[in-house]
């Protein structure tokens, strides 16, 4: 399958740590939305994934024992382990230039981010360390309140909450580095915050249209619009509860529609493709990483050629381009 599509956002690695051997879910081939053979037979090119900090309570309930930095650091050995398991398939990329080696190589690229900043905790030289570990997107919030910000909520004052003053650090210093800066979970003022103080693109990893349905993960008309004025991109996210209001199931309408309501109002470069796979329990009318083709070939019917290409990979890999090193 040729190398076509770039997803800036799944769950998937932290499926490959577990506390003993038996628990661990391996890359190369599991039952998940994600596995080497699966990216391969669906056309990955670069495949973004979280190492997703689990906290308030969550860490418990998968009986460990760990502060958000040390759950990073365990996540990240498991990371570095499939890597290097699966060095014939997938390889680590920085940067652009690193994406299109891997592909002149046959090789998918991994892109290392993290869901949530809070084990950056107050402190700018954990960006540094994280860089210097090959994370290149940080997501600054999950459902929970950190360092930098606040996250989405359906509390009017609360959505309305912006950066910090060390959030506004940290984004100049992410600048600086050439780590991707994410929106996704973040309050709308945090949103406004981002526009205002980075000086490069940034992205919704795996976001959806507002306008289409009332979640407040999702993104308001006015936050496309200046998303894309920015330069950045909104990568679509396959959850149903955020494509279409009281479902469970997502479909490749609901996912085009969305697409076709982001490019009226941002421009097509400023679509993108964040499934979420493998951090959501929707069922999936194309399954899994194997229907990537189907949604692009759905997508056909709506844009041109050049059109699916950008939004398949060709935005995503320009904000890298002008984001990461």
């Amino acid at each position: 399958m040729e190398m076509r599509f770039v997803d800036l956002h799944c769950d998937t690695i932290t499926r490959c740590a577990a506390q003993s051997p038996s628990d661990i879910v391996p890359l190369r081939r599991n039952n998940g939305h994600i596995d080497i053979e699966k990216l391969q037979k669906g056309g990955s090119l670069a495949q973004f994934f979280a190492i997703f900090i689990h906290t308030h309570g969550e860490m418990e309930k998968s009986g460990l024992n760990m502060n958000p930095y040390e759950y990073f650091n365990f996540v990240y050995d498991a990371y570095l382990r499939e890597m290097k398991e699966n060095a014939d398939a997938i390889a680590p990329a920085m940067n652009y230039e690193d994406i299109m080696a891997n592909k002149e190589k046959g090789l998918m690229s991994s892109v290392l981010t993290i869901e949530d900043g809070v084990p950056i905790d107050g402190r700018l030289e954990r960006i540094d360390e994280f860089y210097r570990k090959g994370v290149r997107l940080i997501t600054l919030t999950w459902n929970y309140e950190n360092s930098l910000a606040y996250p989405n909520s359906r509390d009017h004052e609360k959505m309305q909450l912006g950066l910090k003053p060390f959030g506004i650090e940290a984004v100049r210093r992410m600048n600086e580095l050439g780590i991707l800066i994410d929106v996704s979970h973040l309050s709308d003022g945090g949103f406004y915050d981002v526009a205002k103080y980075s000086q490069k693109p940034f992205v919704a990893s795996h976001s959806c249209a507002r306008a289409l349905c009332s979640h407040p993960r999702c993104m308001t008309d006015d936050m496309l619009r200046l998303l894309g004025e920015k330069g950045g991109v909104c990568g679509i996210n396959f959850c149903a509860a955020f494509l279409r209001e009281n479902s469970n199931d997502t479909t490749i309408e609901d996912i085009v529609t969305h697409a076709r309501h982001i490019a009226k109002v941002a421009g097509v470069d400023a679509l993108a493709l964040g499934s979420d796979f493998d951090g959501i329990g929707s069922n999936l009318e194309f399954k899994d990483y194997t229907g990537m083709p189907l949604i692009a070939d759905a997508l056909g019917k709506h844009f041109t050629a050049s059109e699916v290409d950008k939004i398949s990979a060709g935005n995503a890999l320009r904000v890298i381009r002008e984001s990461m090193k």
